[in-house]
C-alpha cells in the first residue's frame, strides 16, 4: 500500500492489449496504483523486435520478464488478463513468483484450475 492506495500490477499476454487497458482504467477508479507493462510485443510495438538480432532479442527478453518480477516486487497484488482462460508460459510463471512472495492474485476471468 502506498498512502492507503492498493498497488496492482497486470499481469498477462501481451497480446490482450484491448483488455490491459480496460482494466488498468477500471482498476484506478477503484481507487489502485497499477503498475503495467511497458510495451505490447504481441499486439502492437512489433516495431521494436523488428531489426534485434538473435542475442539482443533474447537478451531484451530476458530483461523485460526480469522487469516485471520488480514490478511484482512493487505491488500488494497481482492481476491476471487472462481472456478465455488463456494463461501462458510467461504468465504462469509470474503467478508462480508472485504467490511465492506472498502477493495476492486476482484474474480476469475465474481460472478452471
Amino acid at each position: 500500500m502506498v498512502d492507503g492506495y492498493k498497488v496492482v500490477t497486470l499481469c498477462g499476454s501481451t497480446r490482450f492489449r484491448d483488455e490491459y487497458m480496460e482494466a488498468q482504467k477500471r482498476l484506478t477508479l477503484e481507487g489502485c496504483i497499477v503498475i503495467s507493462v511497458g510495451l505490447f510485443g504481441h499486439s502492437g510495438d512489433r516495431e521494436v523486435w523488428e531489426n534485434m538480432d538473435e542475442g539482443t532479442l533474447t537478451r531484451t527478453k530476458q530483461m523485460l520478464d526480469d522487469m516485471h518480477k520488480r514490478k511484482i516486487d512493487m505491488a500488494d497484488e497481482i492481476f491476471v488478463i487472462n481472456v478465455g482462460g488463456y494463461i501462458g508460459s510467461s504468465t504462469r510463471s509470474e503467478i508462480e513468483y508472485a504467490k511465492a512472495h506472498g502477493k495476492a492474485v486476482r484474474y480476469l476471468e475465474e481460472p478452471a484450475e
